[in-house]
């Protein structure tokens, strides 16, 4: 069985950068090195591309400029990237593994273009990427489909003057969440109880996105489901994150990424079989509403009256050591090598198909 040369794509401009940079660490460190050669390609935080050692990116907590420049080149049956310092072009990749989080890598953008340069891709493509990204998108899609998710408003930077604290809780009631719809990893997020809050929350979505969506609270049970797939979909067990509320009033960035004790992980959830299987059935429904391929992680609430009420769907989940996405395939017997290889070969399954498809009349 020949090689195959796979780059892994990381960093980006978005405010999830660091944990970009720990989840391709994780990946590049795992992946089964009898299939696969790897290329290192960064973006860094102007959005500038670089070629990359393994061990720049053991040691950079952020990208840093070097002079292994990259350009993209598209066109052929595969676009190709040149060392600006060399002009040598980069060997002919077979797929990448975008592990860019947030805006500009999981957003569409990045997917268009690796599509743009006949580049096989692990995810969701174009269409799937962009609609989960966007919670305001998603949660009206969910909703057409008759899946059950939290009440919302939603407003344009342009519209700050319409935004009041009596209209969110006449509709939302109190506590309630405030958020940028396009953003993950619980980055400007806020919960808000008082009008000063409110205000203050709104300013601060404002900083990372030019909308902001207006959540209600949900009392429940934070569950979270792996799935896999592209016209073949699986559910993956379920898992609980459960947060230290001496410290935390809910799961934010730090409790996720930087304190060690700031949450746990339970797989599989203790829940009744029966709510079990019914997660893992919303979560399938779900991604498929919302156009999904490849993989993605569902997250949900579930009530004490055993409700299953959607809250988000991650498209480029992390790969940290502590991340569920792949702790949740662990739970089913898939080795995180084994994950990576599988998500690799869904890949170039669906760019061989999409090249079946016609292409002139």
């Amino acid at each position: 069985m020949s090689v195959q040369h796979i780059a892994i794509i990381y960093g980006g401009r978005s405010t999830e950068h660091e944990i970009s940079i720990r989840s391709a660490r994780n990946i590049a460190k795992a992946i089964d090195r009898t299939r696969y050669s790897i290329s290192l390609i960064a973006i860094s935080k102007d959005g500038t591309w670089y070629s990359k050692s393994m061990d720049e990116l053991n040691k950079e907590d952020i990208v840093i400029a070097s002079a292994n420049r990259l350009s993209l080149i598209p066109g052929g049956k595969r676009g190709v990237l040149v060392n600006m310092s060399t002009l040598l072009e980069m060997a002919t990749l077979d797929a990448v593994f975008p592990i860019v989080h947030g805006t500009g890598g999981e957003d569409g953008s990045l997917q268009g273009l690796l599509k743009t340069m006949n580049i096989p891709f692990v995810g969701p493509g174009i269409v799937g990427s962009a609609l989960c990204i966007d919670k305001e998108i998603a949660k009206r899609l969910l909703t057409e489909s008759g899946i059950a998710n939290s009440k919302f408003l939603a407003y344009h930077s342009s519209k700050r003057n319409q935004i009041t604290y009596e209209k969110a809780v006449e509709v939302l009631g109190v506590p309630m969440y405030i958020k940028p719809p396009n953003l993950g990893s619980s980055i400007g997020i806020s919960k808000v109880t008082t009008k000063r809050e409110f205000d203050a929350a709104i300013d601060n979505a404002l900083q990372y996105d030019r909308k902001v969506l207006i959540e209600q609270s949900i009392e429940g049970r934070e569950i979270e489901c792996a799935v896999l797939g592209n016209a073949d979909v699986k559910a993956s067990p379920v898992g609980e994150v459960l947060t230290n509320e001496e410290d935390y009033t809910f799961y934010d960035y730090t409790a996720k990424y930087t304190d060690a004790n700031g949450s746990v992980s339970v797989i599989p959830a203790e829940l009744e079989l029966d709510t079990q299987k019914r997660i893992r059935e919303i979560a399938v429904r779900t991604y498929k509403v919302l156009n999904c391929e490849g993989m993605a992680r569902v997250d949900v609430f579930v009530t004490k009256n055993k409700e299953i009420i959607v809250n988000e769907v991650n498209t480029l989940p992390g790969f940290t050591d502590i991340s569920m996405f792949p702790k949740l395939w662990e739970a089913a017997g898939i080795a995180y090598a084994d994950l990576i290889t599988n998500l690799i070969e869904m890949a170039i399954e669906r760019s061989e198909d999409e090249g079946k498809m016609h292409t002139s009349v």
